[in-house]
C-alpha cells in the first residue's frame, strides 16, 4: 500500500481540522474508550485486555499452536509469549510440547480458564451494549459497515497493526 506524501494533499479528500470532534480525534477518543472500558472489566476477572481473544479462540477451536494464535490474533511472537506466561501464572491456559514437534508449543484452556467463558462473555457483551447504546438497530448495522470500510481503507492489503495504543501516541 502507498501513503500519500505529507506535503501532499489526496485529491476529494477534507483537509482534517484540529478539533475535538474531528473524525480522527472520534476515532482515537472512541478506540481508547473502548480499551479503557475493556480493562476494567476484565480486570475484574484478572485479565488484561487482548487475553480474553486468546481465550475466546481456544474456547472455539480447542488446543491450538502458540504460533497458531500468534498468527489469528494478529500478534508478534514476543507479545503471543507474554501473554500466555500471564495467562498460564494466573492458572487460566497451559502449555506443553507438541508430540509431532518438540520445538511446537500446544496452547489450552484449563478447567479454571473454561470456568472464565460465561464473565468474559459477559464483559463482551456488555462492551458491546454501551458501544451502540442509543443507536437503532439499523444504525448500529450501518456503523459496523461503516467501521469495516474506514479499516480496510486504512488497511488495504495488509494486516492492521492490533497492537495497543502506547503513552506517547499521538492525540488531539
Amino acid at each position: 500500500m502507498t501513503l500519500p506524501r505529507l506535503d501532499e494533499e489526496p485529491a476529494g479528500v477534507e483537509a482534517w481540522e484540529e478539533s475535538p470532534d474531528s473524525l480522527n480525534c472520534l476515532m482515537i477518543q472512541a478506540a481508547r474508550g473502548h480499551r479503557t472500558l475493556m480493562a476494567g472489566l476484565l480486570a475484574e476477572l484478572d485479565l488484561y485486555p487482548g487475553q480474553e481473544r486468546t481465550l475466546t479462540l481456544l474456547w472455539e477451536y480447542g488446543p491450538q499452536p502458540q504460533n497458531v494464535l500468534a498468527r489469528l490474533i494478529g500478534i508478534d511472537m514476543s507479545t503471543m509469549t507474554k501473554t500466555l506466561q500471564r495467562l498460564e501464572r494466573s492458572g487460566f491456559v497451559s502449555r506443553a510440547p507438541s508430540p509431532a514437534n518438540r520445538r511446537v508449543s500446544i496452547v489450552s484452556s484449563t478447567p479454571k480458564g473454561d470456568a472464565l467463558r460465561p464473565e468474559v462473555e459477559r464483559v463482551l457483551a456488555e462492551v458491546h451494549r454501551r458501544m451502540i447504546g442509543g443507536l437503532s438497530p439499523e444504525q448500529a448495522g450501518e456503523l459496523t459497515l461503516l467501521l469495516k470500510v474506514v479499516r480496510n481503507n486504512l488497511c488495504g492489503e495488509e494486516a492492521c497493526d492490533t497492537s495497543p495504543c502506547l503513552p506517547g501516541d499521538t492525540m488531539c
